[in-house]
């Protein structure tokens, strides 16, 4: 939680102390950014994955609602690759270990 008020606080000073005149929709595009810069934060790969699922999503449809599909394309790839190495992580988990 301490990572993500310092990456909002970092963002602030960048925009010059100027996100009380943000509207919604910046504010919807910061957190899915904060949400991103958090995941790479994480030394566990499961987490990592699915904190930056959860940010990608979110850029997605931020990408929409701004009518940037670069935006919107680059994170819905994004999203289904990590959901494509979450499903292959899962499988890999379940899998007896060999033993030796």
């Amino acid at each position: 939680m301490v990572r993500l008020v310092l990456i909002l606080i970092i963002i602030n000073e960048l925009e010059g102390g100027k996100m009380d005149e943000m509207n919604a929709v910046e504010w919807f595009g910061i957190f899915a950014s904060v949400i991103i810069a958090y995941s790479l934060t994480l030394k566990d790969l499961m987490k990592l994955r699915s904190w930056n699922l959860l940010g990608a999503s979110l850029l997605s449809v931020y990408g929409g609602l701004i009518g940037s599909m670069p935006v919107l394309l680059l994170n819905a790839f994004i999203a289904l690759t990590n959901i494509y190495y979450l499903v292959q992580m899962r499988k890999a988990s379940r899998e007896p270990q060999a033993e030796e």
